[in-house]
């Protein structure tokens, strides 16, 4: 659901946006994947696997603020 929802928010492809979370929750850093999976991300910038992240990051405390 997030990622869908990040993916139309940032007008980004569904794969890439998919590749990214999970590599995010893999424990890997933006550097890291910016550097060494490009394959994954198909050739997405630091940048917008910043804002990946921070969009991320939000709608996740949103859901676990909403659950509460």
């Amino acid at each position: 659901m997030h990622i869908t929802r990040i993916a139309a928010d940032l007008n980004l492809p569904l794969k890439k946006v998919q590749n990214t979370v999970a590599l995010l929750l893999e424990g890997a850093t933006i550097p890291f994947i910016a550097r060494y999976r490009k394959e994954a991300t198909h050739g997405l910038d630091e940048h917008q696997l910043r804002q990946i992240e921070a969009r991320y990051q939000t709608l996740q405390k949103l859901s676990t603020r909403k659950a509460t």
